[in-house]
C-alpha cells in the first residue's frame, strides 16, 4: 500500500473496475432490493438535495447487495417540461429565433438535440459519486415505451371518467404561460399593502354613500362581479342586496352574504373576482356571479378598459390607485407583510386565472392511497411524515395536469372539427372514426411533467407490454426522496400504481435530511450559498463527501452544511466537516498500512480470544456488526455512519491495534500470528461494515489484504469475491459466538482507569512516558475487576504503582488530583512532577480570562440591539463562543478545586 492515498486517482480507476466487471448489473439472490432513483431533471447538475439523496441510496444498495438479496437500482431521468423547454427557448433567443417560428415539430428536435448534449451531465455526475446503478439500463419520461404507458394511463382514466376538461381557476405563470399545480408554486413572504378602496352605492341607504373594500391586489377589481360580507357581521346586514357601481368599469355588483368572508379583515368588505381568486371563484359559483377574466395569458390587461387595457400587472396596480385616488375614492393605505405565490421555475409571481384545463378526479384514488399508508402497509421513515402525507391527502383537489407547453407528453385528446367527435386514443389518427372526415387535430397541451412520473416504479418496469419484470421487482423496496415532493410525486405513485398494478409502488418511504447552507438558509443559485458536491469531491474525495453527509442526519429534518463559499465567485474555500471525514479516510487507510506493513510469515487460520483486548475487540465486532445491520434495516443511517466512525477510529485504531503492536513486534511467533490472524479479521470486517457508505477506500483496501486475488474466507467459511462489494456482509447471527458481556465490561473497566490516567499526563503537561502512582476507590465488584487485570493496567498506562481499596478504607494519596468515572474514582499522583501550588495560580489566571471574556460575550448576546441587527452566521459564532467559554469556565474551576 502506498504511503499516502489519492482519491482522485483510486475513485475513477475502482468506478471503471467495478463497471467493468459487471458490479453493479442486478444481482439475483434471496429477497428483493430494488429501488429507483429519483429521476433528476434531464437539464440539471447534480446538487447537495442529489448527493444526500443518491448517497443514501447507494449505501442501501451496496449494503443489500453484500446481504445477499436481489438487487437492482433503476437510473433515469425526467423530461422536465417547463425546465427544459425553458432553456432550449433561451438558447434559440441567443440564435436569433423564437420558438413561434420555428414551429412545434422543429422545436421538439432542438429539445431533443438538447437532451442529447447535456442529459448526460447529472447522470456522469452521479456515476462520479460511486453510485452502483446498472448504468446500461437507463430511462427517460419521453422514451417511446414509456411514452406509451403514459398514453395508457391517459386514455384508460379518460374512459373511465377520471380525467375530464373544464374551466377553473389555475396558478398560471405570465413567463412560462402554463399552468402550474399547487403543489409546484412556492410561497413567499412579501412586504406590500392594504388598500382601501370606495365603492359608491348605486342607490345611498341610510346615510350610507359607499362601502370601503380592503384589497392586496387594486388591479382586479376591474374583474369585480360582487361585494362579500360576512353572516357574522350583523352591522352589514341591512346592505345585503344592494348594489354597488364599480368605479372605473361603471358595471353594477351586487352585496352577498357568505362564509367565506373574515368579517375581521379589513373592513368586513370583501371584493369578488370569481376569475382570479379561488375563493372568489367559489364564491362566484355558489351565488351565479359573471366570470370575467381581466388579463391574457402575460397578465397584461385585456381590450375594453380603456386606457388600463395593454398595461401589466404592476403597471396596472399604479395606475388604479391614482385613478382612485384623483377621483376622491382612496381611503387610505395600509403596509401589510403577505405570502405570494411564486412559479418554481422561473420565480414569477402566479396569476390564479381562470382557463380551460385537464383534470384528475382524485376522489375515485385517494380512498385506497390514504388506507394503505394508514394501515402501514406503506411505511413512511421518519413516522412523522406519515401525518404530513395523511393531511394532505384528506384535502386533496383534482389535479390540473394539463400544461401549456411543447415539450412533454402531448395530451391524445383528438377533435374532429367536421362533426365535433372527440376521443382520447393510443394512436394518432388523421381520420375520424364517426364520420369520416379529415379536419382532426390533436389537443395543444402536453401533460403535468409529475402525471408521467408517477408512473416510476412500474413503468420502468416493461408496463404495459411486459410484465416480467414487475412481476419480480414490485412492489419495490423503498423510495428515497425529499419531503417537498411527498404531495407532488409520493401520493400520485401510490394513487397510480395501485390503481393500475393492484399494488404499492413501494414499501417504505425515506425522507431525507433538507440540506441547508452554514448560516441556516436555503441554498440557491441567487443567493450564491451553494455548495457543489462536484467541487467536494474533487478537494476532498466522494468517500469523505459521501461519509460526512450520512453523519449530518439526525432526527431533527433540517441539517447545516458547514462549508464557507467565496461571496464574489461562489467558489468553495473549504469545508471543515468533509475536512474531518477525509482524516477519517486517511485513518482507514493509515491503520490498514499498518496491518498489511505488519503480516510478514502471516498464515490465515481462525480469530481467537487469546488476550483480554482480544476478547474485548471481538465482542465489540459482534456488537458493532448486530447494530450496523439493525440501523441500516430500519433506515437509520446518520446512526450507522457515525457509530462506525466510533468503533473504528476509537476502538480498532486507537485501542486494539495500538494494543497489539507488542505482541507484533515483541511476542512469540505464536502470539504475532494470532495477532496477524484478528487484526486481518477485524479489519475485514470492519471493510465490510463500512463499504457502503465509503466504497472506495474501503474497496482498495480490502484489495490489499491477504489473499485478495483467490477470494478470501467470510464469516461463514465461504469464498467472497475478488470485489469487496460482492463479498458477503457480515451477518450477526455468525458473529454471536464472539459475544462476551463479561470480557468487554472488565476491559472498558481497565480502558476507563488508563484513559483517566493519560487524561492527567495531558492535563498537566506530563511527558507520556512519565510513569504515574495511582489509587482507586471502588466497590468490591470493580475492585475485583480491576486487581484482576493490574499487570495489563500498569504496562499499558505506564502506571509504577497501582493500589485498590473499597471506600470505607480508602486514604486519598499526598500530592494526588481526583478523576471521577462511572465504577470507580481514581487518584493520580503527580505532586513530585507538578508543582501544584504554582498549577493552580496558573489555573486561576487562565480562569479569570475566561471568566472576562464570557461576561464579555454573554453582554453583547443580552443586547437586543446587536441581536435584531447583526448577522445570523455572526450571532451563531457568538453564541458558540459564549458556550466554549461556559465549558472552560467548568472546567478550570474544576481543576482548581482538585488542586487546593
Amino acid at each position: 500500500m502506498p504511503k499516502t492515498y489519492d482519491p482522485q486517482t483510486t475513485e475513477p480507476e475502482l468506478i471503471e473496475a467495478w463497471m467493468s466487471a459487471g458490479c453493479y448489473q442486478r444481482s439475483k439472490g434471496v429477497g428483493d432490493c430494488t429501488v429507483t432513483i429519483p429521476p433528476p431533471n434531464v437539464t440539471g447538475i447534480l446538487h447537495m438535495g442529489h448527493a444526500m439523496d443518491d448517497t443514501i441510496q447507494d449505501a442501501y444498495v451496496r449494503y443489500s447487495r453484500m446481504r445477499g438479496r436481489s438487487t437492482r437500482w433503476i437510473l433515469g431521468t425526467d423530461h422536465a417540461g417547463i425546465a427544459t423547454q425553458t432553456k432550449v427557448d433561451k438558447k434559440l433567443k441567443e440564435e436569433g429565433v423564437s420558438r413561434l417560428q420555428i414551429g412545434r415539430e422543429k422545436f421538439l428536435e432542438a429539445c431533443w438535440d438538447w437532451r442529447r448534449e447535456y442529459g448526460g451531465t447529472i447522470v456522469s455526475q452521479i456515476k462520479r459519486m460511486g453510485c452502483s446503478i446498472d448504468f446500461d439500463d437507463e430511462k427517460f419520461t419521453m422514451s417511446p415505451e414509456y411514452a406509451r404507458a403514459v398514453r395508457k394511463v391517459f386514455c384508460d382514466w379518460y374512459h373511465e371518467g377520471l380525467i375530464y376538461r373544464g374551466k377553473r381557476i389555475v396558478n398560471w405563470c405570465p413567463s412560462c404561460k402554463t399552468a402550474i399545480s399547487d403543489d409546484e408554486a412556492e410561497y413567499r413572504g412579501e412586504e406590500g399593502h392594504l388598500w382601501y378602496l370606495r365603492y359608491p352605492l348605486v342607490e345611498p341607504t341610510g346615510g350610507i354613500e359607499y362601502v370601503t373594500v380592503a384589497t392586496t391586489r387594486p388591479e382586479t377589481m376591474l374583474g369585480d362581479t360582487g361585494i362579500a360580507v360576512s353572516p357574522s357581521d350583523p352591522d352589514k346586514q341591512s346592505l345585503v342586496g344592494k348594489k354597488v357601481l364599480l368605479p372605473i368599469v361603471g358595471r353594477e355588483i351586487p352585496i352577498f352574504s357568505d362564509w367565506h368572508v373574515d368579517a375581521g379583515f379589513g373592513t368586513g368588505f370583501v371584493k369578488v373576482t370569481p376569475a382570479h381568486d379561488p375563493n372568489d371563484y367559489a364564491m362566484g359559483q355558489a351565488h351565479g356571479l359573471p366570470q370575467i377574466n381581466i388579463f391574457d395569458e402575460r397578465a397584461h390587461v385585456v381590450e375594453g378598459y380603456g386606457e388600463f387595457s395593454g398595461m401589466d400587472r404592476d403597471e396596472c396596480r399604479e395606475a388604479i390607485v391614482s385613478w382612485f385616488d384623483e377621483h376622491g375614492l382612496l381611503d387610505h393605505v395600509e403596509e401589510l407583510d403577505h405570502s405570494v405565490m411564486h412559479c418554481y421555475r422561473c420565480d414569477t409571481a402566479l396569476e390564479p386565472w381562470l382557463s380551460e384545463q385537464w383534470f384528475v378526479a382524485v376522489d375515485k384514488l385517494k380512498g385506497r392511497a390514504t388506507e394503505v399508508v394508514r394501515s402501514g402497509e406503506v411505511k413512511f421513515h421518519p413516522a412523522r411524515w406519515t401525518d404530513t402525507y395523511l393531511t394532505w391527502m384528506d384535502g386533496l383537489k383534482d389535479w390540473c395536469i394539463s400544461r401549456q407547453l411543447w415539450w412533454g407528453h402531448r395530451i391524445p385528446v383528438f377533435y374532429c372539427e367536421d362533426c365535433g367527435w372527440q376521443d382520447a386514443l393510443m394512436e394518432d389518427t388523421g381520420t375520424c372514426p364517426n364520420c369520416g372526415g379529415h379536419h382532426v387535430h390533436q389537443d395543444e397541451d402536453v401533460l403535468d411533467t409529475w402525471f408521467s412520473s408517477q408512473l416510476w416504479t412500474f413503468a420502468t418496469q416493461g408496463w404495459p407490454d411486459d410484465a416480467t419484470e414487475l412481476a419480480q421487482h414490485h412492489p419495490t423496496k423503498v423510495l428515497v426522496t425529499a419531503r417537498d415532493i411527498i404531495a407532488l410525486w409520493v401520493a400520485r405513485m401510490i394513487m397510480s400504481s395501485l390503481y393500475f398494478t393492484g399494488e404499492i409502488p413501494f414499501r417504505d418511504v425515506y425522507i431525507y435530511a433538507t440540506i441547508l447552507a452554514k448560516d441556516g438558509s436555503r441554498m440557491s443559485k441567487s443567493k450564491g450559498n451553494g455548495v457543489n458536491p462536484m467541487d467536494l469531491m474533487e478537494r476532498y474525495g466522494a468517500d469523505a463527501m459521501r461519509f460526512n453527509l450520512l453523519t449530518l442526519i439526525t432526527n431533527n429534518q433540517d441539517v447545516k452544511f458547514d462549508a464557507n463559499i467565496d461571496k464574489k465567485t461562489h467558489a468553495l474555500i473549504d469545508s471543515p466537516r468533509t475536512e474531518q471525514a477525509r482524516s477519517f479516510v486517511t485513518k482507514i487507510w493509515n491503520a490498514s498500512r499498518f496491518v498489511q506493513m505488519n503480516l510478514d510469515g502471516y498464515a490465515p487460520g481462525e480469530p481467537k480470544a487469546e488476550t483480554p483486548e482480544d476478547a474485548w475487540m471481538l465482542s465489540r465486532l459482534a456488537r458493532i456488526v448486530d447494530e450496523a445491520t439493525e440501523a441500516l434495516e430500519g433506515y437509520a443511517f446518520g446512526d450507522y455512519a457515525r457509530d462506525m466512525q466510533s468503533f473504528f477510529w476509537n476502538e480498532v485504531c486507537d485501542w486494539y491495534i495500538e494494543l497489539c503492536k507488542g505482541r507484533l513486534l515483541g511476542g512469540t511467533p505464536e502470539e504475532r500470528l494470532q495477532a496477524q490472524r484478528n487484526l486481518v479479521f477485524v479489519l475485514d470486517t470492519s471493510l465490510r461494515l463500512l463499504h457502503p457508505v465509503m466504497p472506495f477506500v474501503t474497496e482498495k483496501v480490502w484489495d490489499a489484504l491477504p489473499a485478495s486475488a483467490l477470494g478470501r474466507m467470510s464469516a461463514t467459511g465461504e469464498v467472497d469475491s475478488r470485489f469487496l462489494m460482492l463479498a458477503s456482509w457480515p451477518e450477526p447471527a455468525d458473529f454471536a459466538r464472539f459475544t462476551d458481556d463479561r470480557a468487554e465490561g472488565d476491559f472498558e473497566l481497565a480502558k476507563g482507569l488508563i484513559s483517566a490516567v493519560r487524561s492527567t499526563r495531558a492535563r498537566y503537561r506530563l511527558s507520556p512516558k512519565a510513569e504515574l502512582a495511582v489509587a482507586v476507590k471502588a466497590d468490591a465488584a470493580a475492585s475485583e475487576k480491576i486487581s484482576a487485570q493490574v499487570d495489563f493496567i500498569r504496562q499499558v498506562g505506564r502506571v509504577s504503582a497501582l493500589t485498590v481499596g473499597a471506600p470505607d478504607e480508602f486514604v486519598r494519596p499526598e500530592g494526588s488530583v481526583s478523576v471521577l468515572a462511572p465504577d470507580f474514582e481514581a487518584y493520580v499522583v503527580v505532586g513530585g512532577l507538578v508543582d501544584l501550588s504554582a498549577e493552580a495560580a496558573r489555573l486561576e489566571k487562565e480562569l479569570a480570562k475566561a471568566e472576562k471574556d464570557l461576561a464579555s460575550v454573554s453582554r453583547t448576546l443580552s443586547n437586543e440591539g446587536f441581536v435584531a441587527k447583526a448577522a445570523a452566521d455572526v450571532i451563531e459564532k457568538k453564541r458558540a463562543q459564549r458556550d466554549e467559554l461556559s465549558v472552560t469556565v467548568e472546567r478550570l474551576s474544576a481543576q482548581i478545586a482538585d488542586l487546593v
